[in-house]
């Protein structure tokens, strides 16, 4: 009886060494499946900081010529006013010039200065445009930060952001209609440029140069302004965004970022482009004279 008992109690125990091992190696493998998402999101995170900081490194570059031009203009400013106060002085001495011709002497030199403030005016604006578009560019990268860069590439070029969608991502074959993971990204997109209301946007359709026509369609213009339209009713109807501050436009094959010579360089230049629009009214406001 008692080397019965036994036995029970030796099977009861290699049973629960058992089942522990099975639960540790479970746990074991549930952690390293946790290890290596979070450390491909680290690497993803890592890249996209690492273009963000090229950006503005380029930004960086261009604001300091900039500087450098502006600077020129300044000293070739306070050379003519130091020139035009001391003609004048001689000028008044001599008692060669009118009264009235004195005046419109002092006139031209407080146009200079005018001047001088405009352009430091010009300098601020600038340089508050270039960092709000490298704040708009890190907000849309890390909207979409999940995306291959070969579908969806978000990047600035003299002084204007461009956000470049596949065609792959967008459509299928010859279609307009924007396909269900599109729409994820568009909404992505469409949330970040919400927030700032007072932008405003032109959506490009192109193409590749293969010649295209479906019946209703006749050629690749139409089928870039279709697929153009497709998403600027999207973005408004679906997503809220105003669409007096949007623009559709098809580009058909004519600005294509590659040559149509290989297959792969096609599927390049088929591409939805998203352009935001340079903010050219606060330019000109300050072109107009003060009251």
């Amino acid at each position: 009886m008692t080397s019965r008992f036994l036995l029970l109690i030796v099977a009861v125990a290699s049973l629960s060494s058992c089942v522990s091992t099975k639960k540790f190696k479970a746990a074991e493998a549930a952690a390293l499946a946790k290890y290596n998402e979070l450390n491909a999101a680290y690497l993803k995170l890592q890249g996209d900081v690492k273009s963000c900081n090229d950006d503005k490194n380029e930004l960086a570059k261009k604001n300091a010529g900039l500087t450098a031009e502006v600077d020129g203009l300044t000293k070739q400013i306070a050379f003519l006013k130091e020139n035009n106060t001391q003609a004048l002085k001689q000028l008044q001495d001599l008692s060669v010039i009118s009264a009235q011709q004195a005046e419109n002497i002092k006139k031209s030199l407080e146009n200079i200065g005018a001047k001088d403030n405009y352009i430091q005016t010009l300098q601020e604006q600038m340089a508050r445009k270039d960092s709000l578009n490298l704040a708009l560019v890190m907000n849309l990268k890390g909207a979409v930060g999940s995306m291959d860069d070969q579908d969806i590439n978000i990047k600035v070029d003299k002084g204007v952001v461009y956000i470049d969608i596949s065609d792959k991502l967008l459509f299928k074959s010859g279609k307009y209609e924007v396909t269900t993971k599109a729409q994820e990204v568009l909404g992505k997109v469409a949330a970040v440029l919400k927030n700032q209301p007072e932008l405003e946007f032109m959506v490009e359709g192109h193409t590749d140069n293969v010649a295209y026509s479906n019946g209703v369609l006749v050629d690749n213009w139409d089928l870039s302004v279709k697929r153009a339209t497709t998403v600027v009713r999207l973005l408004q109807k679906k997503y809220g965004l105003n669409p007096a501050k949007m623009v559709a436009a098809g580009r058909g094959e004519y600005k294509p970022l590659v040559s149509n010579d290989t297959k792969e360089n096609k599927a390049i230049n088929r591409r939805t482009r998203i352009v935001v629009l340079p903010m050219l009214d606060q330019f000109f406001q300050l072109l107009e004279p003060k009251k």
